[in-house]
């Protein structure tokens, strides 16, 4: 694992990612982490995210970006054998990840925060490369800071 990353190229990469069509928010967010902190991991992670964007499968619920970023935090803290008591540093992190995005735009819920805006519409388009790179930006940041620690 690199430990020295540029933080504004994974948030630019997930961003052009997103907006050259390569990948939709969650993706997006899970490869360019992975990538950009060369984690040892199969592009598999980045499978599993594909039922995130469009608030779960284009049902309107939770942003798929932030899904995609909790998924990445899970890549680096996340626990893999039963009882593991990592998962408490995951879940603190997960929880963080989700109040910081909260508190900037009211709220998680896709539908809310692309109400009066049309699927795929430059606008909409805009906004969610605007939330892809943001959650990129957010989650290379927390895992720079507790890697350090």
């Amino acid at each position: 694992m690199k430990k020295n990353v540029n933080i504004s190229e994974i948030k630019s990469r997930a961003e052009e990612y997103y907006r050259n069509g390569d990948f939709y928010c969650s993706e997006a967010i899970v490869k360019a982490i992975k990538d950009g902190f060369e984690l040892p991991i199969s592009d598999d992670a980045i499978a599993m995210a594909s039922g995130f964007p469009v608030g779960m499968g284009g049902s309107g619920c939770t942003c798929g970006a932030v899904a995609g970023g909790v998924m990445a935090i899970g890549m680096f803290f996340g626990r893999t054998k039963p009882k593991d008591p990592k998962v408490t540093k995951t879940m603190q992190l997960a929880k963080e990840l989700h109040n910081t995005f909260q508190d900037k735009h009211n709220c998680l819920c896709c539908r809310v925060l692309t109400n009066g805006m049309e699927l795929g519409s430059p606008r909409h388009k805009s906004q969610c490369i605007s939330f892809t790179g943001e959650v990129a930006e957010a989650v290379a940041n927390l895992v720079v800071r507790e890697i350090k620690e």
